[in-house]
């Protein structure tokens, strides 16, 4: 396919996911279905997202500049996806960039979303035929050129090893973390509720962290969380919210709560569902230097990425700052 083709058939596929289409319907209270994680709300979400962050023209013509996409690729390469599946078609974006490069691609899904993908390769085909060599999907991914793969620290490891001698980008786990400086405004808190709860706080740019100066008051920040008290309605969240709450209490430490969220006293900034880690600062540059870049996929606060923008990532805002475009173009 030329690379005016590929354009137009993304735009079909915008133009769809932005319609009341009983299918995409359909779809979407299926994969609900089978990860309850994955409410319709969330599908929905992640969907208008990708429409309008990663399908829109003129980020699509950004990319073709930047990039010096050409009319056609000759020499396709084969790309193996490994896909996570912690939210809710989290690997669309690297599935867009090996398509535009004009590669094709080998994708393993994740079992917790592997209803969402097959449906957009399924349209994609309904729309245009000629899509047909681009993707398949595979449980074994060999016999590629090259790799992508999105999993936990251990899996890095044996991704690391497995893909060692092929061109890569091996992602690892990341976070957010947020560095408040106690002059947030009500409209600010309650965007960082967002940043921390939104997709239940499953996604790597969700904060799980929270750095405050000493004698912060956290009470504004738990009413705006409360927002979500909703979450507890969930059976999965509301037993993950009691066993973090049991931890603090047993261990006698200084924890706050607004009955659906725990804030932890801990330095790391890795925390699981229903609970934010919180650790005191003297001044804001200790805290960067403390931080390890590694673990961290953003930075919210009045100094850095602004409150609500976490889950919001441009085409252009690259997981773990690694540029797929980039690589993707130079592995011929």
């Amino acid at each position: 396919m030329k690379l005016i083709e590929r354009f137009d058939l993304l735009e079909k596929l915008r133009n769809y996911l932005v319609q009341d289409n009983p299918d995409l319907h359909e779809t979407i209270e299926n994969a609900h279905y089978y990860n309850s994680w994955f409410t319709p709300e969330y599908i929905r979400l992640s969907i208008n997202n990708i429409a309008q962050q990663f399908l829109n023209k003129g980020v699509l013509d950004a990319v073709a500049g930047q990039y010096r996409l050409r009319d056609s690729t000759p020499n396709p390469r084969r790309v193996g996806l490994v896909m996570a599946g912690n939210i809710p078609l989290v690997g669309f974006h690297d599935f867009l960039c090996i398509f535009l490069s004009g590669h094709y691609q080998s994708i393993k899904l994740s079992s917790k979303d592997s209803i969402l993908m097959k449906h957009i390769v399924e349209i994609l085909l309904r729309f245009q035929p000629a899509f047909q060599p681009y993707v398949q999907f595979a449980e074994s991914l060999t016999g590629c050129d090259a790799y992508i793969a999105t999993g936990s620290n251990n899996t890095s490891r044996y991704f690391q090893q497995y893909f060692a001698k092929y061109p890569h980008i091996i992602r690892k786990n990341r976070t957010a973390i947020a560095i408040l400086d106690g002059m947030e405004t009500a409209e600010e808190l309650n965007a960082l509720s967002d940043d921390i709860q939104l997709y239940f706080g499953l996604g790597c740019r969700n904060v799980s962290q929270i750095w405050v100066p000493e004698g912060y008051d956290f009470l504004p920040l738990l009413n705006a969380l409360g927002k979500y008290d909703h979450y507890l309605e969930n059976h999965k969240y509301k037993h993950n919210y009691d066993y973090v709450l049991t931890i603090n209490m047993m261990n006698r430490e200084q924890y706050f709560t607004n009955g659906s969220i725990v804030l932890s006293p801990n330095r790391s900034p890795f925390a699981g569902i229903a609970n934010v880690n919180y650790a005191y600062y003297p001044k804001i540059d200790q805290v960067i230097n403390e931080l390890n870049p590694d673990d961290l996929q953003v930075i919210l606060g009045h100094d850095f990425k602004p409150f609500g923008q976490a889950q919001c990532p441009g085409f252009f805002d690259y997981a773990d700052g690694v540029d797929t475009m980039a690589f993707l173009m130079n592995i011929n």
